[in-house]
């Protein structure tokens, strides 16, 4: 990251956003942007988290990064309009959680998704001849029914990602796993349900977060203003970037598609057959 000068840290709070999926993208972004934080010597993070979740190891690592900046620095994670499954584990890294009473989070659990394409090959002629090492190396195989053995190991996998979560989330918020495990079913709740169930300490904007940061670091609130760490990509990268949105933009709109399917499309493809931590209304 570049960044075009050098903040008064010590009287600053340092402010990032996770936005959207979560995926590898992200994850290189926001852990570029915490070593920021360290090195300066922010006194107080405020993580802004607007995100359905994403891949499970990319979560993973953000939340053990905000676990290691703990030590130093005062966090406070705010839930934006969703913060769901992944969101939460990484919301997880915070110690102090402020959500709006209608943030949508909560959907604690596993998924994954293969695509059967069986049917859809034999119409059109098509079949793949496969080599392999192993009964398993084509597991999740788009061209056939996936078999109970290979069903079972799936299951075991997801289970133990779901064990994962629930411990994260029981020691993240001093709670039971089984207190835990009876509200992480999957299920979707808004941020007043959530500050009943302890997943979240208060409610209130993101505002009200910054302000809560500014008094967690001694700071006066209404003078403390956020320092908001962005990624800084050079001017021509930006500009072959933009042209790249407007081209997609304009193809989606003649397929009748959102400016969002794009992103959403990549996100997919590049997930397939991945456990995920992800809100899929």
């Amino acid at each position: 990251m570049v960044w075009p000068f050098k903040p008064r840290a010590r009287k600053q709070i340092a402010r990032i956003e996770i936005n959207g999926a979560i995926a590898a993208g992200t994850r290189k972004r926001v852990l570029e942007a915490l070593k920021i934080v360290e090195e300066r010597k922010f006194p107080a993070l405020l993580l802004r988290i607007d995100s359905p979740g994403g891949t499970v190891g990319d979560s993973q690592e953000i939340y053990e990064a905000l676990k290691r900046l703990q030590e130093k620095v005062k966090i406070v994670a705010s839930f934006g309009n969703i913060s769901a499954s992944g969101g939460v584990y990484i919301g997880m890294g915070a110690p102090h959680i402020m959500a709006n009473p209608g943030t949508i989070t909560g959907s604690i659990g596993v998924i994954l998704r293969g695509n059967n394409l069986e049917r859809l090959l034999e119409r059109v002629g098509v079949s793949f001849k496969v080599v392999k090492s192993g009964p398993y190396k084509d597991i999740l195989a788009f061209d056939r029914e996936m078999s109970d053995s290979e069903r079972h190991i799936l299951q075991e996998l997801i289970d133990i990602s779901y064990q994962q979560f629930v411990k994260t989330v029981a020691e993240g918020r001093k709670l039971a796993e089984d207190v835990v495990r009876s509200f992480a079913d999957g299920r979707i709740f808004t941020g007043q349900q959530a500050l009943e169930l302890g997943i979240v300490d208060r409610l209130g904007t993101e505002e009200d977060a910054r302000r809560w940061a500014a008094e967690l670091a001694g700071l006066d609130p209404d003078k403390t203003r956020c320092f908001t760490l962005e990624e800084r990509k050079p001017l021509l990268n930006r500009l072959i970037s933009r042209e790249e949105s407007q081209q997609r933009s304009a193809l989606l709109s003649l397929a009748g598609l959102p400016p969002q399917a794009t992103e959403w499309l990549s996100f997919e493809l590049e997930t397939n057959g991945l456990p995920l931590w992800l809100y899929r209304p």
